[in-house]
């Protein structure tokens, strides 16, 4: 007999060779029709694979998140099979569940699969799903498995086998397709009962652009189709919103391919609001004892030598900037921190300078691969509202929940109201991707997790997903339609001090290592913007929105009072601008409604005479009239009630 330990510390005896799905059948019924994964000591499992020690475990149903993985990576292996009976001779790369989905890299050889055959494909999922098959898991020795994929033809199979130790190998088949995997899956196929194929694009075999470009499909599934149905109506408010469409439509940023991929271009409206950002967050900085300084866009190659960031990330820098003197490299900056350790050691520092806090908005640049490249999300140069706060252990704690405080302003201001805070930890188990030592990684570790007690903000922990020189705090926002984004973060660093030699002298006339606070509020101003698009569907609050108002004339005759009014709004810091087409005013009514400018101001012949303009909200219709002075401080009372909230 072994004893299994439920989530609730409760203890039940069973015989060894227990499965995940006869335990849920022993505690009911129902769970037992809902289950869909198990977990056995903190390692996920098949239902059907035996348990035989001691364990403490947690079934999984559909509402978590476990149980999504096991039911879209099974779904991944349904979709295999439908292409291999569909598609014959197709070779497999890899087949994972994602965070909404599933896909399947293959090379199709001489046949082509287009989005026009996504329909079929579906249909053989739907047809095989029904089968109920069943998911069978083997362990294999190595030749075998070596054996089998070389027989089949399948040498994406074989590479990945190649890498792999004897004894650790595992094959999951279901009906006529068998694959090199390490699970978990669901039990059988039954429970797939709606299933949509999404897109088609193309993807370097392991992610390299000298290999292979396979096929790679994505697609969705879910145990009911009320759920694909409401997940498809998400998807599509989701394109409505993609900040490429409507960035392009609102005028704020562009592309060239003569400038370069993953190079964003402001136009005036988006460089007009990335500067109300900026200034935004400048404001609050002061509040908060910033100084603001600027570093260079180039740094010599032994600066990132000397951070570490050059052996972490070299690959994913652009290549060394060569000068006239053969002795010189430089790299285009991948980050600022280097930069501001320099600006530390330019004079001798004492414990009462400290807390230093040093910010720049500072542009970086890192190449992405093109297949990486999306919109503003993921680009090859990208401007961080970094700074980095230099302080002495007994502030460290102060300054880090100073730090929470700033994100949690700005999240209020932008109407970011779903957030969860993750403290990023070291693996414990692969310790050589992270640079210091083990004393210094547990005291900056632990002085996160105790500022976030201290604040009392509710955390979740994940090991592995640290910086490589110290752990972080990391805030996941859900936008207006429930997707995740990543958007500020904060990290402790024992290591970049040390590998500077940053000193200042204490009050025992010693000198002290101090402790360094690296911090992007924004993450990156390109990334936030496209966050923030898509968040509002391009409607930025008032205080934030390029053009708060257009005035629109009814007729030329009243282009001259437009004029009058467009200027006393300027000058009372209103931003405004004039519509002065030739076009009927339902015309411009409508044009200017899709260009999602908050207030459209009517004038014609009565507001002419009186000093006055006609209000329309947009959106929401007409609002009055009102005299251009109850106008523009109307606008500023709104503006005040945003920033207030």
């Amino acid at each position: 007999m072994i004893k299994i330990t439920l989530p609730d510390e409760s203890v039940r005896e069973y015989p060894a060779g227990i499965t995940g799905l006869e335990i849920a059948r022993d505690i009911s019924p129902r769970l037992a029709k809902e289950v869909l994964a198990i977990t056995v000591n903190d390692q996920l499992y098949d239902l059907h694979r035996p348990i035989n020690e001691d364990a403490k475990i947690k079934l999984h149903k559909w509402e978590d998140a476990e149980g999504k993985h096991a039911f879209w990576h099974s779904s991944a292996h349904l979709m295999a099979e439908a292409l291999e009976a569909l598609y014959p001779g197709i070779k497999f790369g890899i087949g994972p569940a994602i965070e909404n989905g599933f896909y399947y890299d293959v090379d199709t050889g001489e046949q082509t699969i287009t989005d026009a055959d996504l329909p079929k494909i579906e249909k053989k999922m739907i047809e095989l799903a029904r089968q109920k098959e069943e998911y069978k898991r083997r362990e294999v020795p190595k030749q075998e498995a070596l054996q089998y994929f070389e027989a089949k033809g399948d040498p994406y199979k074989v590479e990945l086998l190649s890498e792999l130790e004897d004894g650790t190998i595992t094959f999951y088949q279901q009906g006529n397709f068998t694959d090199l995997c390490r699970g978990p899956h669901l039990p059988s196929t039954a429970p797939i009962k709606a299933i949509k194929l999404l897109s088609i694009a193309g993807a370097y075999w392991r992610g390299d652009e000298k290999r292979k470009q396979l096929t790679r499909i994505y697609g969705i599934s879910f145990p009911k189709q009320k759920m694909l149905d409401e997940y498809l109506q998400k998807l599509e408010e989701a394109q409505k919103r993609d900040h490429r469409k409507l960035g392009k439509e609102l005028e704020l940023f562009a592309f060239s391919q003569r400038v370069g991929q993953g190079l964003p271009l402001w136009l005036p409206k988006g460089a007009k609001l990335r500067e109300r950002l900026e200034n935004f967050l400048k404001k609050v900085q002061v509040k908060y004892g910033y100084e603001q300084v600027i570093t260079p866009h180039i740094g010599q190659k032994e600066l990132y030598e000397t951070s570490g960031h050059y052996a972490k990330y070299g690959a994913d820098s652009f290549q060394p900037i060569k000068t006239p003197n053969e002795n010189e490299e430089f790299l285009l900056k991948p980050m600022n921190c280097p930069h501001h350790c320099e600006i530390y050691k330019v004079k001798p520092r004492s414990y009462r300078d400290l807390p230093l806090r040093l910010a720049e908005f500072g542009t970086v640049y890192r190449y992405e691969q093109s297949g990486e490249l999306h919109g503003l999300t993921r680009v090859r140069g990208f401007t961080q509202d970094d700074a980095h706060i230099f302080c002495r252990p007994d502030q460290l704690k102060d300054e880090f929940k100073k730090v929470i405080d700033i994100i949690f302003y700005i999240f209020k201001a932008l109407d970011f109201k779903e957030y969860t805070a993750q403290i990023s930890l070291r693996d414990p188990d692969n310790k050589e991707k992270y640079i210091g030592s083990d004393e210094n990684w547990e005291k900056a570790e632990q002085a996160i997790i105790e500022a976030c007690r201290e604040k009392g903000l509710q955390t979740v922990e994940e090991l592995g997903e640290a910086a490589f020189y110290g752990p972080k705090l990391d805030f996941m926002i859900r936008d207006a339609i429930g997707r995740k984004w990543q958007l500020g973060t904060i990290q402790v660093d024992y290591n970049l001090p040390e590998r500077f030699e940053l000193e200042y002298i204490g009050e025992d006339n010693q000198p002290h290592r101090p402790i360094m606070i690296h911090r992007a509020p924004f993450g990156s101003m390109e990334r936030f913007v496209a966050v923030l698009i898509e968040h509002t569907a391009g409607k930025f609050p008032l205080w934030l929105t390029p053009e708060q108002a257009v005035i629109l004339p009814i007729s030329e005759k009243y282009n001259d009072y437009a004029k009058n009014v467009l200027n006393l709004l300027n000058n009372s810091d209103i931003r405004a601008v004039i519509d002065d087409r030739n076009e009927k005013i339902g015309k411009k009514i409508r044009d200017n409604e899709l260009k999602r400018i908050p207030y459209l101001l009517i004038v014609g012949e009565k507001e002419a005479g009186e000093n006055l303009v006609s209000v329309r909200r947009q959106g929401q219709g007409d609002k009055g009239v009102m005299t251009i002075d109850d106008f523009i401080k109307f606008i500023h009372e709104e503006e005040q009630k945003e920033l207030a909230q």
